[in-house]
């Protein structure tokens, strides 16, 4: 694939969403899941700051327009299904997760 050829997730497969993936770049820690539509999906390309779709709101969800908790998208991953994608982000604030722990993965099964 060429560098100028366009790649973005198939919002069509799955009824307009996509899952997202946020990991730390430094630590390579997943922080947290969410879905993106296309609306998302743009303006996380045009603003290199991770937005996603609020599946309880119905609305855009810019990570940290309440909190401060941004995420700046330093890569971006799209996965071999076209259904996934991965945001590579430099975490700002106290972390990822509302409930105040940096990573929405602090619950370990086994």
């Amino acid at each position: 694939m060429s560098l100028d050829q366009k790649v973005e997730p198939d919002f069509a497969k799955r009824g307009g969403l996509v899952v997202a993936i946020a990991q730390d770049t430094a630590t390579k820690q997943v922080l947290m899941q969410a879905y993106m539509n296309k609306q998302a999906w743009e303006e996380t390309l045009k603003t290199r700051k991770a937005t996603y779709w609020s599946t309880s709101r119905d609305e855009l969800w810019p990570k940290g327009a309440t909190s401060g908790d941004w995420q700046l998208v330093r890569e971006i991953y799209v996965d071999c299904d076209s259904d996934a994608v991965l945001l590579v982000v430099e975490q700002q604030g106290k972390g990822a997760c509302h409930t105040g722990n940096y990573s929405c993965f602090y619950t370990k099964v086994f």
